[in-house]
């Protein structure tokens, strides 16, 4: 096995052996013959023992699989990406979809987000005409444990996951409202189960409250959470509770649209 075989096979990384491995899952997308290891070895022109070395490691990570004849096709990691990916771009079709047919919430500021590890990224926004001191653009990343997609986002999370994702402790607070520590934290993550809706009352923003509720894929999956933000000054009569209640079904219906029951 060369260098970047082996450095590739244990774990380790190497931009050839990368560009070589990317090739291989090309060639396999891409055409309809089937290709054994010699032949994808043949075909890229790479030497044997580096075909053999990343086919190896390949195989072990899930990204091509052998079938009964020796020859190669893909496996079953890159659907996964594939289907994420798809699934992040149905999602926002989804999201854009309901709010451009359901105007009850023009007056908010509305937002999308997915998780990325400790953080959320925002991926859709609408961003209501009355300013709130803070907006919300695509690409947008904050700490998941503050705002209101984070806790929906966070709270189904297995306890043992929780604990090590914060393992060093929660972010430096972005106001005094944020939350302290990682009990604190569980303890809101309780309340989002237990009512089916999250709320950020200044914990990004002092003065802004954020109400949010979970988007869920055709596995019953929380694939992303939906938030609205206002002023606390311009919380209407009917309260946090009514409108969580409303986003909540708003969330049910961009999930139907995924294909969650």
């Amino acid at each position: 096995m060369d260098k970047d075989a082996e450095k590739i096979a244990s774990g380790g990384t190497a931009v050839p052996a990368l560009r070589r491995a990317v090739e291989i899952l090309n060639l396999l997308a891409t055409s309809d013959e089937r290709f054994s290891s010699a032949e994808i070895s043949r075909r890229l022109s790479l030497p044997k023992s580096t075909a053999h070395g990343l086919l190896s490691a390949m195989i072990e990570l899930n990204l091509i699989r052998r079938s009964a004849d020796g020859t190669m096709r893909i496996g079953p990691q890159s659907v996964r990406w594939a289907g994420r990916f798809l699934s992040q771009m149905d999602v926002r079709t989804a999201f854009n979809d309901y709010l451009d047919t359901n105007r009850q919430w023009s007056a908010y500021t509305v937002t999308l987000t997915l998780r990325e590890g400790p953080d959320v990224i925002y991926i859709a926004c609408r961003n209501s005409e009355r300013p709130l001191g803070h907006t919300f653009s695509i690409g947008t990343r904050l700490p998941a444990a503050f705002t209101a997609t984070g806790k929906v986002l966070l709270s189904e999370l297995p306890e043992d996951d929780l604990d090590n994702l914060f393992s060093a402790g929660l972010p430096t607070r972005l106001t005094s409202n944020s939350v302290q520590t990682l009990e604190q934290l569980k303890g809101e993550l309780a309340l989002v189960r237990s009512r089916g809706f999250s709320v950020d009352d200044g914990q990004i923003r002092a003065g802004m409250v954020c109400v949010g509720a979970p988007v869920r894929d055709h596995d019953g999956d929380i694939t992303a959470g939906i938030a609205v933000s206002f002023l606390r000054s311009d919380l209407k009569s009917q309260g946090i509770a009514a409108i969580g209640e409303q986003l909540t079904t708003a969330g049910h219906a961009i999930s139907r649209r995924l294909g969650a029951t």
